[in-house]
């Protein structure tokens, strides 16, 4: 598994989102931001808006559950027709398990943390999950700017997975630009959630080449 770039739908035109969809036939995944006003302070889709999406487009479609009660949510998105699911540990009581729900229905399961959590206690989790989530912003809005901070995080992350001898894909969410995305392929990442790059462009299917040429560049 090469490079891998994900643009979010959070800053596309939501009124024609098929539309938008079909503007990044290039993109790997389609990253579909679900937010409750809970977890985080912003509201977005949910289960029947996402399924009508996956009708509308052969583009397989990542949603990022950021949401309270994941383990009582997560399974509808993957009835609605996500290829990978991804729930937030600070809103799962049960990881392990949610995580071997999700691969049990037939969907790629991940596991994301925000900025301030430490990837370290969740090293025996790694081997359950098909994808790590590093946030490089606080999760709830589009356009933030990258948080370096993250990057010692990435690295050690992916020291874990090395360790651990699994091919766990390693996502980064946040601020993802052709400014940053070189960074972040050298501290380890392989996939790449890019919203606000990808649907500033005039052309964002030439900002997901732009961005893929970038990091593949970086990791050769």
């Amino acid at each position: 598994m090469g490079i891998q770039i994900t643009p979010s739908i959070l800053n596309a035109d939501f009124a024609a989102l098929g539309a938008e969809v079909a503007r990044i036939g290039s993109a790997d995944w389609v990253h579909v931001d679900v937010m409750d006003n809970h977890f985080v302070p912003n509201l977005t889709f949910g289960p029947t808006m996402v399924e009508a999406l996956a009708r509308s487009t052969d583009v397989p479609l990542d949603a990022h559950l950021m949401i309270e009660d994941a383990d009582r949510s997560a399974l509808a998105y993957v009835e609605a027709g996500c290829g990978s699911v991804t729930f937030h540990v600070e809103a799962a009581k049960a990881p392990v398990r949610l995580a071997r729900e999700i691969r049990s229905h037939g969907a790629r399961a991940s596991m994301a943390l925000r900025p301030a959590t430490p990837v370290e206690p969740y090293e025996d989790l790694l081997p359950e999950l098909d994808m790590l989530l590093i946030m490089t912003v606080e999760p709830g809005f589009g356009g933030q700017r990258f948080l370096d901070l993250c990057l010692p995080k990435i690295r050690r992350a992916r020291e874990l997975m090395d360790k651990h001898g699994i091919e766990t894909w390693l996502q980064v969410d946040g601020g993802i630009s052709l400014d940053t995305i070189e960074r972040c392929v050298e501290a380890g990442a392989d996939v790449f959630v890019a919203g606000s790059a990808v649907y500033s462009a005039d052309d964002p299917d030439r900002m997901v080449a732009e961005l893929r040429a970038k990091a593949e560049a970086a990791a050769r």
